[in-house]
C-alpha cells in the first residue's frame, strides 16, 4: 500500500499513461515530431549527416547526378548538394524561426494592448493592421524585401511583417475575452495595476494561444521564404538557404533536375512536419 500511494513512483505511471492517451488520439503529432526532430538534428549538427564542405568548388565535377559519393548530386560549380540543402537546414530555419517569434512579440504586445484598452489605441491599430492585411503576404514581402534591399537582416524584418497581423489579432481578442472573466475583476478589487494584470495574469493565459499559432504559421511562412530565395531577395550566395539553392538550380532543370528536386523535398518535409506538429497542437488546445 505503501508504494502504491507513493507520488515518485506513481507520477511516471501517470505521465507515461498521458502521453500514451495522447499518442492514440493524436499520433500525427508523433509523426511530425519525429520529422521535425530529424530536421533540428540537421540544423544543430550539419556536419554528422553532411561530411563534405557545402562551399568547396570543384569544375571538374560539376552537375554530377546522385551518387554514392554525392547523394544529391552536384551543382554547375561542382559543389555537393547535399551538403548545402544540409547545411541550409540551419539558415533557412533560423530565419523563419526569428521571424515569427519577432512577428509573435510585437503583435502579440500590440494586440494585448489594443484589446485591453480599447478606445483611440484600439482603433488606430486596427486600422494599421486592417491595411497590412488588404496586401497577400508574398507581395508584401516583396514589397519590404524590395524597398530594403536583398539582405537576410530585411528578409527577417519583412517576413516578421507579414505575419505580426495574424497574432496581433489573436491576442486582441484572446485578451479581450480574457479581461471579462471573474478573475480580472478580483485582481482589481485588491488593487493590483492593470499593467500587472495584463502582463502577468491575463498574457499568462493567452500564451498557449499564440505559441500554438506560432507553429502552426511555421510552414506558411517557410514556403514565402523560399519563394523570396528563389526570387533572389533572401539570403545570398555563397550561404546555403533551401530557397537560393532553388533560385541557382533553375537554369539548368532540364539537365539536372536533383538542383531543384531536392532542396524542393527538403522544402516539402519541413512543411508537413510543422503542418502536422501544429494542427495536432491545435485540437489538443482546442479541446481543453
Amino acid at each position: 500500500m505503501a508504494e502504491n500511494s507513493n507520488p515518485a513512483v506513481s507520477r511516471p505511471a501517470t505521465w507515461f499513461q498521458s502521453v500514451r492517451r495522447l499518442a492514440r488520439r493524436e499520433p500525427m503529432l508523433f509523426i511530425g515530431a519525429g520529422m521535425l526532430l530529424l530536421l533540428l538534428l540537421m540544423a544543430l549538427l550539419p556536419s554528422i549527416f553532411a561530411h563534405q564542405s557545402p562551399y568547396t568548388i570543384d569544375v571538374s565535377r560539376a552537375l554530377k547526378p546522385p551518387s554514392a559519393a554525392n547523394l544529391f548530386g552536384t551543382d554547375d560549380t561542382g559543389r555537393d548538394v547535399f551538403a548545402r540543402v544540409v547545411h541550409g537546414t540551419g539558415v533557412t530555419l533560423a530565419i523563419c524561426a526569428g521571424s515569427l517569434l519577432l512577428a509573435a512579440l510585437v503583435g502579440g504586445a500590440a494586440g494585448a494592448l489594443s484589446g485591453y484598452f480599447g478606445g483611440w489605441l484600439d482603433q488606430a491599430l486596427g486600422r494599421l493592421v486592417d491595411v497590412v492585411l488588404s496586401f497577400p503576404p508574398i507581395v508584401l514581402g516583396l514589397i519590404v524585401t524590395g524597398v530594403l534591399g536583398p539582405a537576410t537582416r530585411n528578409l527577417v524584418l519583412a517576413l516578421s511583417v507579414v505575419y505580426l497581423p495574424v497574432f496581433f489579432r489573436i491576442a486582441r481578442s484572446g485578451v479581450m475575452v480574457e479581461t471579462g472573466k471573474t478573475y480580472v475583476e478580483a485582481a482589481r478589487s485588491i488593487g493590483l495595476s492593470e499593467s500587472v494584470i495584463l502582463w502577468r495574469h491575463v498574457l499568462r493565459n493567452i500564451a498557449p494561444l499564440l505559441c500554438v499559432q506560432y507553429v502552426v504559421l511555421f510552414p506558411l511562412i517557410l514556403q514565402i521564404q523560399a519563394a523570396l530565395g528563389f526570387l533572389g531577395l533572401g539570403v545570398q550566395p555563397p550561404t546555403p538557404d533551401w530557397g537560393s539553392i532553388l533560385q541557382q538550380g533553375k537554369d539548368s532543370i532540364l539537365v539536372a533536375p536533383w538542383l531543384s528536386l531536392f532542396p524542393g523535398l527538403a522544402i516539402l518535409m519541413a512543411s508537413l512536419a510543422l503542418l502536422l506538429v501544429g494542427r495536432s497542437l491545435q485540437r489538443v488546445v482546442d479541446r481543453r
